[in-house]
């Protein structure tokens, strides 16, 4: 299939960089429906893939891809861990469903439950590890686009693209290719220029990495941090006379009398200290003075009677 529509230069391009990420590279198996995509088997019974056939399986998927009116209808699937950030950075730049993980069985088929969907295409990353989606697929006679490595099932499968669908650097090349042209088509970005989203994007990512590569950032900002350090200020003559104001008495210090020497001698007697008189404990106690006659301890005046008329 010839396509004029892309430059030998963008073909170039494209094809160094699936070189560089392994994606002609199969398995030691062979499929027998997989045969026509061979290219050669090296001395140790690797197949590689014919890049070429491969090119040209991407951009007609493209094509079917585009002819779907609602981009929503199309969904991607990837229960393998490499592809998961693949399917949802594709479904990002091009509106489709991604479904990331363990498929639920049912959910092109079985009408009760929740998740149940009908897509009008589906994308799967590797047909051996998503053959329920594939199978529930056939029944319901919804077409299958597959990334198939040398050792995959065809069984089911419409357009297969052939690549090494177990590399993550593949995975995420081939769906960053297959995203790009989507949206080339539809006109989205041009073809003339480089797409700005960058390749590494699609690449899976180990937790364990991300958050040991976020360690080493934090210690090399602290380790900067503390190489900033505030300038100490020399008290010298040039400083004192350059910034800093005289200080009023300073040059009279020297005509200071000075201090009065301590006493070595150890045994000169202490000074005495005045002792205070204490009153006597012999003396009488001061006499209390008696309260009024009319003061707290006088009897109650009488309480006055009642008449007879009472209430």
């Amino acid at each position: 299939m010839s396509l004029p529509y892309i430059s030998e230069e963008q073909k170039k391009r494209d094809f160094q960089m699936m070189l560089a990420c392994s994606t002609h590279l199969g398995t030691k198996n062979l499929d027998f429906q997989m045969t026509r995509y061979v290219w050669k088997r090296k001395p140790d019974g690797i197949h590689i893939l014919n890049l070429g056939k491969t090119y040209e399986k991407l951009m007609l998927a493209a094509r079917i891809i585009v002819a779907i009116e609602n981009p929503a209808d199309v969904c991607v699937i990837s229960a393998r861990p490499y592809g998961q950030r693949s399917i949802l950075k594709y479904s990002q730049y091009t509106g489709a469903t991604p479904i990331a993980g363990r498929y639920t069985p049912g959910m092109f088929t079985n009408q009760i439950t929740k998740k149940f969907m009908e897509p009008r295409i589906l994308i799967i990353t590797d047909p051996r590890t998503d053959h329920q989606p594939i199978a529930e697929a056939a029944y319901m006679n919804i077409p299958v686009i597959a990334f198939c490595d040398t050792d995959s099932p065809c069984k089911h499968v419409d357009v297969a693209i052939p690549a090494n669908n177990k590399g993550k650097q593949s995975i995420g090349l081939m769906y960053w290719m297959l995203a790009r042209e989507v949206l080339r088509l539809r006109s989205t970005i041009s073809r003339t220029q480089e797409w700005d989203v960058m390749v590494d994007l699609f690449f899976y990512r180990d937790p364990e990495e991300v958050e040991r590569e976020e360690k080493e950032a934090m210690a090399l900002r602290e380790a900067q941090a503390a190489e900033v350090v505030a300038p100490i200020q020399q008290w010298d003559d040039a400083a004192m006379a350059q910034g800093m104001p005289p200080v009023a008495g300073a040059e009279q210090w020297a005509d200071a009398p000075p201090a009065q020497p301590v006493a070595d001698n150890w045994n000169a007697p202490a000074p005495q200290i005045p002792v205070v008189e204490a009153d006597s404990w012999d003396a009488p106690a001061p006499q209390i003075q008696q309260p009024a006659p009319g003061g707290w301890d006088a009897p109650a005046p009488p309480m006055p009677q009642q008449g007879t008329g009472g209430w």
